[in-house]
């Protein structure tokens, strides 16, 4: 998968989807020096119009939350021709998720206790076409 990001020296612009706020704040603080957050939404509709309005080389989504969860958000952004690529960032640790994540085209997969140290991380890879998953501890 390729994103719309245009230049790899360049930073990516970030859109973060969480229903938490406090996830928001923490995942916008770990990414703010490598990234441009281009807004955060708290729910799978309203990240669905941000994507529109925004054009945002990633987006970090949260799978459990209001609305639409996320697998169904990137569902619908798979079938829309969407070039985001897509960085789940989830409580959910269990293999069945993952698994599903990939199928809705998720590239990479964060678990929340590993935000501060996985997410730049995972960013980078998914701009450059990478898969990347969070260790098991």
């Amino acid at each position: 998968m390729t994103t719309t990001l245009s230049n790899e020296a360049a930073r990516p612009r970030v859109l973060l989807v969480d229903d938490n706020e406090a996830m928001l704040t923490r995942a916008s603080a770990v990414l703010r020096s490598s990234c441009i957050v281009v807004g955060q939404v708290r729910d799978g509709r309203a990240a669905l119009d941000a994507v529109s309005e925004l054009h945002p080389d990633v987006i970090v989504l949260d799978i459990s939350m209001p609305v639409m969860n996320g697998l169904e958000v990137a569902a619908t952004l798979r079938r829309s021709g969407s070039t985001a690529a897509v960085v789940f960032l989830t409580v959910h640790e269990e293999e069945e998720f993952m698994t599903v994540a990939r199928s809705v085209g998720g590239l990479g997969y964060v678990v929340k206790p590993r935000l501060a140290m996985d997410l730049p991380d995972a960013v980078r890879e998914v701009c450059a076409g990478r898969p990347f998953v969070s260790p098991r501890n």
